[in-house]
């Protein structure tokens, strides 16, 4: 009787295979496969604060304070990552700074490639102007690529570019940006602009306007010593300031000055570096 029972038992599996051919029945799925694991950061970069925890941090790009008014993809914590000789020539730089009373404050570091493609995403969409008062109030929007505010690659994404400024000691606390609230032109006196902690460069950061250019010869004063300062300090380090942008700094020579990353702002990206 086993014997029987086996070949009734296969006869059966048989025949419903043969029926699932015939009247296209579908088996249930496989189990879906894992995601593909997100990039991380080559080893040659590192978390700023574990090179110089002094240095403040102020990633604008993780928040709606900036020029698209929303957190920008790729920005998954307020984090600044660098390759790691440029966060060291930055810690150089802060050591000196800090003996005259001031420290730097970083705005943004590496910038991942979705970042940039989500900046000309936007740049396209002519009806979305909802931080132009602040960000860009002379500036056609049509204008931006043609103007160089966008490109389609940024050396942010190289590694070795970063976005700073200077604040005196003690910093004061800058407060949080209220989405929605009234903006006001960046390149309104320092008074009437967002509250910035920083030393008054002239304009906000991130100011599309030519008065944004770090010679332009509209500044003048004390906001003239505040830029010759912050350039001087990270010239004496190896970084080359972009003459358009008071703010931006590469640092010479990069690691990797023809790569552009993409792996995501996030802590896990540079864990064990």
């Amino acid at each position: 009787m086993t014997g029987l029972a086996t070949a009734l038992r296969t006869l059966a599996v048989t025949a419903a295979a043969g029926l699932l051919a015939v009247t296209g029945a579908v088996a249930a799925p496989a189990p879906p496969a894992s995601a593909a694991p997100e990039p991380k950061a080559p080893r040659e970069f590192v978390a700023l604060s574990s090179v110089d925890p002094t240095i403040l941090q102020e990633m604008r790009y993780t928040t709606e304070h900036n020029f698209v008014g929303e957190p920008v993809d790729g920005y998954r914590q307020p984090l600044c990552i660098l390759t790691r000789p440029a966060a060291e020539a930055l810690h150089r730089a802060q050591v000196r700074l800090l003996v005259r009373g001031y420290t730097l404050k970083v705005y943004d570091c590496y910038r991942p490639q979705r970042a940039v493609d989500h900046f000309v995403r936007w740049a396209k969409d002519l009806e979305d102007e909802r931080m132009k008062k602040e960000f860009y109030p002379l500036v056609d929007k049509s204008r931006l690529f043609a103007d160089g505010y966008i490109a389609e690659k940024s050396g942010h994404s190289r590694g070795s570019t970063v976005d700073l400024t200077i604040v005196r000691l003690p910093a004061a606390p800058t407060r949080a940006y209220v989405p929605g609230e009234e903006l006001v032109d960046c390149s309104a006196p320092q008074e009437e602009r967002f509250p910035d902690n920083s030393v008054d460069m002239g304009t906000g950061f991130d100011c599309f306007d030519t008065l944004s250019h770090t010679d332009d010869p509209r500044i003048g004063g004390e906001q003239r010593a505040n830029r010759d300062l912050l350039r001087g300090a990270l010239a004496e380090q190896g970084f080359v300031n972009l003459p358009e942008e008071w703010w931006h700094f590469t640092f010479k020579p990069e690691p990797f000055p023809a790569t552009f990353f993409d792996f995501p702002v996030a802590r896990r990206s540079v864990a064990g570096h």
